[in-house]
């Protein structure tokens, strides 16, 4: 058996993962128009020898206009250019279930899998709140588990129309001019409650034969989610005792859904904050701190756990907030936000002081031997199989992690020298999925 090695992921967010980051002297603000600032990115995290990078994404305008700097790309179109600088890093790309179509979805993640020789990855989103839900026709979103519903359906259809193309279904044979066995490509002819979508896909089985598929909810419609489609979760843990409990019970459910537990990898996000010395990182980590504009921060935390505390004094500690049941938007980042409140007893202020880097993913300051023996705790302890590392400045941040952590944690033994393979399902140790219809039709031959 291989020895277990970790799975790190870059997570490219404009000019780093700390709110204020845009306004630290160590950024340009010009790279956010610059395509060549995203393609430098991706080939830091590549000379990292990191499995993937990924872009977050959301099809609203998040929170304070005024005081916040906007996306300027869309992420699958970014990662084609992404593709075109890189030969081995996996491009994940975030597209939500619940204001997209299955065909035109699968489409796009089967022609970035085409167009990077296999390298494309889905992260699955199901998308709270109602400001989304405003720019599609709609007033409000629909509830909680509605979406995972909703969800499941999509990943019904969009597997179904990967799989329509079976992987020997071309001939191409110009002598006598046949290019496909017909008997191989299938319409789907799916009927649901959400979709009614006739297939096939209009592009051939591409390498990976489907993406990876990535998940990023942790609530408990998340994780039966996960248990069932995922193959790798970005998840938000503030302790390890909490990472833990949830890689356990994330597992158990897995094999519950009839999978192997390895067949599902736990990134935990982590915003490292590094220095030569302790007290360097956290000096820059409060530099970081001391630049959040408090209106700003409150609208985004109002945002995020679907509670307004737009006229909480600052320097008072959080309301009493409803019950999870009475949030519609995302559960498990309100449930986050309430505990690390009620367990440190924290002042709004304090606490978006603590969220700033990360909007709830653990952030850790200090030294690369500090850094990388958190991480490495978590991984040999049960709390992780990687990490979705969220560098607070980019691109000095990523390269920092890059050229002072990643040897500690080789040297080690927990972490890739080289990449062994091309392919993002091979850097996550996973296998290539059998089209469905090729099975079925070695039942029929069997029959």
């Amino acid at each position: 058996m291989a020895e277990r090695k970790l799975h790190l992921n870059a997570f490219l967010m404009g000019v780093g993962h700390h709110e204020a980051a845009w306004r630290h002297p160590r950024t340009d603000l010009s790279a956010l128009d610059d395509v060549r600032h995203f393609q430098n990115l991706a080939k830091i995290a590549e000379r990292g020898t990191f499995d993937s990078v990924f872009l977050a994404d959301g099809v609203q305008v998040w929170g304070d206009v005024k005081h916040s700097i906007a996306n300027r790309f869309e992420p699958l179109t970014l990662l084609t250019a992404l593709a075109a600088v890189t030969e081995h890093i996996g491009l994940i790309a975030t597209a939500s279930t619940g204001f997209s179509e299955p065909y035109n979805l699968a489409r796009l993640f089967a022609s970035l899998d085409h167009i990077s020789g296999g390298r494309a990855g889905w992260n699955i989103v199901t998308t709270a709140g109602d400001r989304a839900a405003q720019n599609f026709n709609r007033d409000t979103n629909v509830e909680h588990a509605r979406r995972y519903e909703r969800a499941a359906e999509f990943l019904e259809v969009t597997t179904a129309l990967w799989d329509s193309w079976e992987d020997d279904a071309l001939i191409v044979d110009p002598a006598s001019g046949v290019y496909a066995d017909e008997s191989k490509v299938h319409e789907i002819n799916h009927r649901g409650e959400w979709f009614s979508v006739r297939g096939p896909l209009n592009a051939t089985r591409s390498p990976q034969g489907r993406p990876l598929l990535v998940q990023a909810g942790s609530s408990e419609d998340g994780k039966a989610f996960a248990a069932r489609w995922a193959e790798a979760v970005f998840t938000a843990q503030q302790t390890f005792e909490d990472a833990t409990a949830f890689y356990t019970d994330l597992k158990r459910l897995v094999v519950k859904a009839g999978r192997t537990p390895d067949g599902v990898k736990v990134l935990p996000g982590i915003v490292p904050v590094l220095g030569g010395t302790e007290a360097e990182a956290l000096s820059l980590a409060e530099e970081l701190d001391d630049l959040i504009i408090p209106v700003r921060a409150v609208r985004q935390l109002t945002e995020m756990i679907g509670v307004d505390l737009t006229e909480h004094p600052l320097d008072e500690p959080l309301p009493e907030l409803p019950p999870v049941s009475h949030i519609n938007g995302a559960k498990s980042r309100f449930e986050l936000v309430r505990d690390l409140a009620e367990r440190e007893r924290l002042t709004l202020r304090q606490l978006l002081a603590r969220l700033g880097g990360g909007r709830g993913h653990q952030v850790v300051a200090g030294t690369p031997e500090q850094i990388a023996g958190h991480i490495e705790k978590w991984f040999t302890g049960g709390a992780a199989d990687g990490f979705n590392v969220m560098a607070p400045l980019l691109p000095s941040g990523l390269e920092e992690f890059v050229e002072q952590v990643v040897p500690i944690l080789r040297e080690r033994g927990l972490f890739r020298s080289e990449y062994e393979s091309k392919d993002l399902r091979s850097h996550y140790g996973l296998p290539r999925p059998t089209s469905q219809f090729a099975a079925q039709d070695n039942l029929a031959t069997v029959g």
